[in-house]
C-alpha cells in the first residue's frame, strides 16, 4: 500500500507536475530555475524533491542543511563544490550524490553545458521556503 501524504485519502497516490504550481526557490545565481516539486507546502513530511535547472556557467548559492541531502544528475555536466575544502567533484548525467547534514556545498554548471539536478534534503529544510511565508 502506498503511504498517503497528509491531507490525502488513505491509500491515495498523488502525481505532482513539477512544471505546474511549484514554488521557485531563490537559490540560482545566474541563469536557471529551482522549484520545489515535493515539499511541506504540498504535504511532504519526510522527503523533498527539488528540480534545479542550472544553465551553463551558472550556479547555486552556497547550501547547507540540518539533514542529509540526496541528488541525482538527470542531465548535463558540472561540479559540486565542497565549501569547507574547496574540492570540486565532477558531475555527469547519471551521477548520484549524498551530502551529509551540515556540510556546505554548491552546484556549478559547466561553462558549455546546462546541469539538471533533482533531489534535496530530507527531511525538509524549512529555510528553503522562508521567502514563501505570508505570500
Amino acid at each position: 500500500m502506498v503511504k498517503p501524504m497528509s491531507g490525502t485519502t488513505e491509500g491515495a497516490v498523488r502525481v505532482i507536475d513539477s512544471a505546474v504550481d511549484c514554488p521557485r526557490l531563490p537559490i540560482i545565481v545566474g541563469e536557471g530555475t529551482a522549484v520545489a516539486a515535493m515539499w511541506p507546502g504540498n504535504g511532504a513530511k519526510w522527503r523533498t524533491f527539488n528540480v534545479l535547472d542550472i544553465k551553463a556557467g551558472s550556479q547555486t548559492i552556497d547550501l547547507q542543511h540540518p539533514s542529509d541531502s540526496v541528488y541525482y544528475v538527470r542531465a548535463g555536466a558540472g561540479v559540486v563544490i565542497d565549501i569547507a575544502t574547496g574540492r570540486a567533484t565532477q558531475l555527469a548525467e547519471g551521477t548520484m550524490l549524498h551530502i551529509d547534514r551540515g556540510d556546505a556545498y554548491r552546484f556549478e554548471a559547466a561553462s558549455n553545458h546546462d546541469l539538471l539536478v533533482i533531489g534535496g534534503p530530507c527531511p525538509a529544510d524549512e529555510r528553503l521556503y522562508q521567502h514563501l511565508k505570508g505570500a
